[in-house]
């Protein structure tokens, strides 16, 4: 993290999305916002890859809630969902507002939380990849947001 206060407002973010997790129609609008933000991001622009791996991150929270993939520690699901919290917050460590220079906090945390679970996206990706080869269905680059219903007390503490 790259200050205190952007460790602050990720802290507040992290126990957000522990709660967030546990309600089925808050999980869904974080990723709908999430996706919203993501769709409007260029893969052309600076930040590239990291709307790439946001994508994939996107991608793997969905999976868990929809219960398609479990396979994921608990604390890896809370680290990606309060990355999405994150980034979606217009006013975290800089107001994203501001052109340019408010994406820059929301790139720092990012990179931070992609150090973090690199290792089980990475898994989730070579699923997703082994999933899709066998369904014959190539992977999706934009999500779409469907979901399947799931109970708040259906989701486990991994």
């Amino acid at each position: 993290m790259k200050s205190k206060k952007e460790g602050r407002i990720f802290e507040r973010a992290r126990k957000a999305a522990e709660e967030i997790l546990r309600d089925p129609e808050k999980i869904r609008n974080v990723i709908d916002a999430a996706l919203h933000m993501v769709g409007s991001a260029s893969t052309s622009s600076p930040f590239g890859e990291l709307t790439d791996k946001f994508q994939a991150i996107i991608r793997l929270v969905r999976a868990y809630v929809n219960r398609q993939y479990r396979v994921v520690p608990w604390q890896t699901v809370i680290l990606a969902v309060a990355a999405l919290l994150y980034f979606i917050n217009p006013f975290d460590a800089i107001a994203d507002f501001l052109p340019l220079i408010g994406f820059f906090d929301d790139a720092a945390v990012l990179t931070a939380v992609l150090a973090s679970i690199n290792h089980d996206l990475n898994e989730f990706l070579d699923w997703e990849k082994m999933t899709a080869q066998n369904s014959g269905e190539p992977i999706p680059r934009v999500i779409d947001a469907d979901f399947e219903e799931v109970k708040a007390d259906s989701i486990d503490n991994g």
